[in-house]
């Protein structure tokens, strides 16, 4: 028996990976996010698979989910939603498996930042603007921040900034922002990213706040940074004609040497 954690994306039920998707058809027990992961990705279960929305449940009455089924020798799929490696409150139910002795797997999945991202139809890191993307938020009732962990601090390295759980402290978050940022630094918030009632806002540090509505909450993501907007970045290395890489060897070019490639493997022929 094996309890499988599994990323079920950030809202649009076909962002799922072929692996989750698998796992939660052949798993009789199913425990998922009932606030964030939708429904649809349930039709992927076993017909008479126990289903139990957690939403409502504490952290030891999902181990005692985890216990019943353990004894009863059936897998259990595990959903929450977008990524399990952040905000997914995975770990602390791991250490509970641990001291159970009950053995678990992980299955990654899309995270809201990458749909965010996806439906701007942005790049968060440009060169010669932007080479870091920081995932963060600010304190809530759930989790306080390490006091290190500051906007303000994250800010002073010009990266885009992915924030998270902060929506409803938005006017905060950009009145801090711009001291760093600039106010006409560009702002996207998106909310319900790959739901089919998503909704895009896009504006300035200065004039976010008054741009965005009381409709968006929760599950809205603040993304901030000039690699929203910018135009007159500078091109990859990467695809340059005189880059040279593995395969597209420059040392190659006028001696006669033809570079070539079987089966992913480099190879040269005169």
């Amino acid at each position: 028996m094996t309890v499988h954690f599994i990323g079920a994306g950030p809202g649009a039920a076909d962002l799922l990976t072929l692996r989750g998707r698998d796992l939660i058809a052949a798993c009789p027990v199913c425990l998922y996010a009932g606030s964030l992961v939708p429904e649809a990705v349930l039709a992927h279960c076993p017909p008479g698979a126990r289903i139990v929305n957690t939403a409502a449940m504490s952290l030891d009455d999902i181990a005692a989910e985890f216990q019943a089924a353990h004894a009863r020798g059936q897998d259990v799929a595990r959903l929450h939603s977008g990524d399990l490696s952040v905000w997914s409150a995975m770990g602390e139910q791991l250490r509970r498996l641990r001291e159970l002795g009950i053995p678990c797997t992980v299955t990654p999945g899309v995270p809201s930042f990458a749909a965010a991202a996806a439906a701007l139809g942005a790049e968060l890191t440009l060169p010669g603007v932007a080479q870091s993307v920081v995932l963060t938020r600010t304190s809530g009732r759930a989790s306080a921040m390490p006091a290190t962990e500051t906007l303000a601090n994250f800010a002073a390295t010009g990266a885009t900034l992915a924030i998270h759980l902060s929506i409803h402290k938005l006017a905060d978050v950009a009145a801090e922002l711009q001291a760093h940022y600039g106010a006409g630094c560009p702002v996207a918030v998106v909310w319900r990213a790959s739901w089919p009632d998503e909704r895009i806002v896009r504006a300035t540090l200065a004039t976010i706040a008054a741009a965005v509505d009381g409709g968006m909450e929760r599950t809205a993501l603040i993304l901030v940074g000039p690699a929203l907007a910018a135009e007159g970045f500078d091109e990859s290395r990467l695809y340059a004609p005189d880059y040279e890489r593995r395969f597209r060897p420059q040392s190659a070019s006028g001696s006669g040497t033809v570079a070539a490639s079987i089966d992913g493997v480099d190879t040269a022929r005169s």
